[in-house]
């Protein structure tokens, strides 16, 4: 699909804004999902004017990652261009990835008796976070010989880069995450699992230790969960794809590191979805395509916090008006998954999807929720194929053929 549609593609002066609520698709909780709860006017009353449905991120049945989520949003098949979430945390976060590197998330986590009590370790505040990896750092800046790099991100998350004395193969990174995903059991032994990534493996679990005896005494991130284990991909650009310049506004940083990845200019930002947006209103005449992330409807979805994450979403409608006050040429606002509240964590679940622009059908749905999207004119399609329709109605795609 992405071949084909750089072939077509041609440029104009539009400007195409995607809004992504992380998480946004939920289920029926007394009834109704956290969208269908919500009080959301704005965008009900976008919905009646767009051309909605849901997307499938990688495949029915298939549970994503945000990686492959938004991957797929921008148009790269997440099947070929499999990317971990450490070069993602690592890009986002300042490091620069080269060809000798293994780059890998961490949560911070509480353990006690051998067993994990709290995978994200309480939420600890970033301030408290950024102390303790300084910690690490110093106390941990080389294992056998490769040089360890730690960088501090949001709350519980940082990211570990191992530079290793020689280039890696694209396998060496084949090690399965340390974190089990559920708490009452035991942490997993890094496991390499081809040839190249038996060398990384046992570094990784030294690393593990070393981690461990560090924050054995504090009272919750006394220990780190691993995840995301990555060397530095080939992957073509958006410009080289689509001939398109852009904007990534994030304040977490693997969705920064995911919007670098693809050649997206992605600064480091920090505060509010209203500051977001005042950052898309400062910068709306130097980009053609702009990425807007809104992260907290997903983390109150992975809690379980079905009012906040209700709470969260109708934050979002009410400064929505900002946004069309910009008067994008196409307005798209999805997510990069569904993360229902019952569930505490990502699902299979179709994402609702809306598409603002003139030249969509519309008048089919009265709402934006997972129910009314059934009924618009986008059915129910495959992630990759929201990047051409937006260039679509953007008119930047020529006809395919005589």
């Amino acid at each position: 699909m992405q071949k084909l549609v750089k072939g077509l593609s041609q440029n104009n002066s539009s400007k195409i804004v995607l809004v992504v609520l992380d998480g946004l698709g939920g289920l029926p909780v007394n009834g109704k999902t956290e969208l269908e709860t919500a009080n959301t006017p704005n965008m009900n009353r976008l919905a009646d004017l767009s051309a909605c449905g849901l997307h499938t991120p990688v495949a029915t049945g298939i549970t994503p990652g945000s990686g492959p989520g938004h991957l797929s949003l921008f148009g790269y098949d997440p099947l070929e261009f499999q990317i971990g979430r450490g070069i993602l945390e690592a890009l986002g976060l300042g490091l620069e990835v080269k060809r000798t590197d293994i780059a890998l998330r961490c949560n911070y986590s509480t353990i006690k008796d051998g067993l994990i009590t709290d995978r994200r370790a309480g939420r600890i505040p970033t301030d408290q976070s950024k102390k303790l990896t300084e910690r690490l750092q110093k106390e941990i800046p080389s294992i056998d010989g490769v040089q360890i790099t730690f960088a501090a991100g949001m709350e519980h998350r940082f990211a570990v880069l191992m530079r290793f004395p020689h280039d890696l193969e694209k396998d060496a990174a084949n090690i399965p995450d340390t974190d089990p995903q559920k708490e009452g059991k035991a942490p997993l032994k890094p496991q390499g699992l081809s040839k190249n990534a038996e060398e990384v493996a046992a570094v990784a679990e030294k690393l593990a230790g070393r981690i461990g005896d560090v924050l054995k005494n504090e009272e919750k991130a006394n220990y780190a969960l691993m995840r995301g284990f990555s060397v530095m991909p080939d992957i073509p650009t958006i410009e080289q794809a689509y001939g398109m310049s852009s904007l990534a506004i994030a304040t977490y940083p693997m969705y920064r590191g995911l919007a670098k990845l693809v050649g997206m200019y992605a600064p480091e930002l920090t505060g509010t979805v209203e500051d977001e947006i005042a950052f898309l209103k400062e910068n709306f005449d130097k980009y053609d395509f702009f990425f807007l992330h809104v992260k907290k409807v997903d983390s109150y979805g992975e809690d379980g916090n079905f009012e906040e994450k209700v709470k969260r979403i109708e934050e979002f409608d009410a400064l929505l008006p900002k946004i069309e006050a910009l008067n994008p040429d196409v307005l798209a606002i999805t997510g990069d998954h569904s993360t229902p509240a019952v569930m505490k964590g990502h699902s299979w679940h179709p994402v609702p999807v809306l598409i603002r622009s003139q030249y969509v059908l519309g008048g089919l749905c009265t709402a934006f929720s997972e129910r009314e999207c059934t009924k618009g004119e986008l059915g129910i399609f495959p992630t990759i194929h929201l990047m051409p329709l937006m260039m679509a109605n953007s008119l930047r795609l020529k006809k395919f053929g005589a």
